[in-house]
């Protein structure tokens, strides 16, 4: 294709050219651990309070379609299911992430593939091929974007979602690279949302997901109808980069998109706690320096410069949760919780969510916010120097009888350096759909996941996410 830079032109050829066959090992398995994780999570959470008015919204709003929203089986275009499901997978933080780009690409790309696999009749090799597709294009630019945008203040998945979905509909569909190109330019016309939510709140947080997915999605059709799009979309003076970000993405940006480098989706970090991937290394420190709130007297926190704008100083309620999005984005409170032994799942944010665990001074957590307030983070530019691309925790504990601990915790629980079993993998699913789904359901859908037939159809796969009868 003429007059395409190096850098998107690399780009659409990873899309355009990726065959299954060619897909590592590890890498399709790292597909198949994400589709389990994901799928269970848009299960479990679409009885969620925003996860229920997305779905009624995308009921009365949607185009006509035979891609289905999960545990309802609506039938939409796969834009809209793909922006219910999506938002579904996406709001609790309790999703997979991406350290490099600090992101969260699978519901982006599993709820997009699953649809287009749907409304297309395709299969579930289909479906992988998409998955790996978008994740690839979606992270390998996001890491070339780390940190900054986090650290601007950018809301990264919101920004990456576009790229990631136009992705997965692109090779899908099989465009060939020129299309391709003008899929992914159009989707950086649907690049937005920041971070604000971690201070002042706001549900919307939940659907950025959904909001940059449906965006992708719509680009990639726009392009199959003849629209073009920018083809410098990433480097030129205008482009993704020079525009968010102010800077060029390097001189060898063009080598990230190599289709020889190693897969991104073979690193993929499986979330054991219900909040920010940014607090979870601090957690799992926390949790080998347990002891009761009365018997600590200070904790000390090393922080990055990006974890400070997300879930430290810099954010404003990080010592004052008012809602559910400042808990999950308040590392004070989420040490706290693991400090204390309450935990820093599913069950523990629910609670709170649902007015049964009431974090005050004179609430059944009156423990837990003391101990918050004890706290203090200090940012260490070290850190940032010592382990780009990862989340690291660095905590200390003083306690009333004047001794301290330290725990450094640089690879946290889930990361593909530190990965969760498939024990736990597998009880998370199963704690996420056995409500939904029943206990036979579930294990029927855990099966498919992990073993089925790639020949199988992807509306085959999409039937066991639906629930048709009440279930004990």
């Amino acid at each position: 294709m003429q007059n395409t830079p190096p850098v998107e032109a690399a780009l659409g050829r990873l899309v355009a050219g990726l065959e299954f066959d060619a897909i590592p090992a590890d890498a399709l398995a790292g597909a198949r651990r994400l589709m389990q994780d994901q799928l269970a999570l848009q299960v479990g959470c679409e009885a969620l309070p925003w996860s229920r008015a997305v779905v009624e919204l995308g009921r009365a709003r949607h185009a006509p379609g035979s891609a289905r929203v999960v545990v309802t089986g609506d039938a939409m275009s796969p834009a809209d299911a793909a922006f219910v499901n999506a938002t579904l997978g996406h709001s609790f933080e309790y999703d997979d992430a991406h350290r490099a780009s600090s992101s969260h690409p699978g519901s982006c790309v599993v709820s997009t593939a699953l649809a287009i696999g749907e409304q297309d009749g395709l299969t579930l090799r289909d479906v992988l091929l998409g998955v790996v597709a978008g994740y690839e294009a979606y992270t390998r630019i996001g890491v070339l974007a780390a940190p900054d945008l986090l650290e601007t203040g950018y809301h990264p998945h919101a920004m990456l979602s576009p790229f990631g979905a136009a992705a997965v509909v692109a090779r899908m569909r099989g465009f060939d690279v020129e299309r391709t190109t003008h899929a992914l330019a159009i989707a950086m016309s649907h690049c937005g949302g920041t971070t604000e939510y971690t201070s002042s709140g706001g549900s919307v947080k939940r659907l950025h997901a959904g909001i940059g997915t449906r965006g992708g999605v719509q680009a990639a059709e726009m392009a199959e109808a003849g629209i073009t799009g920018p083809t410098s979309y990433l480097t030129g003076s205008k482009g993704f980069f020079g525009t968010f970000l102010r800077r060029d993405p390097g001189p060898d940006a063009a080598e990230a998109f190599s289709p020889d480098r190693p897969f991104e989706v073979g690193r993929v970090w499986i979330k054991p706690y219900c909040c920010c991937g940014c607090c979870h290394a601090y957690v799992d420190g926390a949790r080998e320096l347990a002891a009761p709130a009365d018997k600590i007297t200070g904790v000390e926190l090393a922080i990055q410069a990006g974890a400070d704008v997300v879930v430290g100083n810099r954010n404003a309620n990080s010592y004052a949760p008012q809602n559910i999005v400042n808990l999950q984005y308040s590392l004070p409170f989420q040490v706290a919780f693991a400090l204390t032994g309450h935990g820093n799942g599913f069950s523990t944010h629910f609670d709170y969510l649902e007015g049964r665990l009431k974090l005050t001074e004179d609430g059944d957590g009156a423990e837990v916010a003391q101990l918050a307030q004890r706290v203090r983070i200090t940012p260490n530019p070290e850190l940032d120097a010592g382990y780009p691309g990862k989340w690291v925790g660095d905590i200390t504990v003083t306690y009333a009888d004047g001794t301290s601990a330290h725990r450094f915790v640089e690879d946290s629980s889930g990361t593909v350096e530190n990965p969760i079993s498939r024990t736990d993998l597998d009880a998370k699913f199963r704690d996420l759909t056995v409500g939904r789904l029943g206990a036979a359901g579930g294990e029927e859908l855990l099966r498919t996941i992990t073993d089925g037939d790639l020949d199988m159809p992807a509306s085959a796969l999409a039937d066991q996410l639906i629930v048709r009868t009440s279930v004990a």
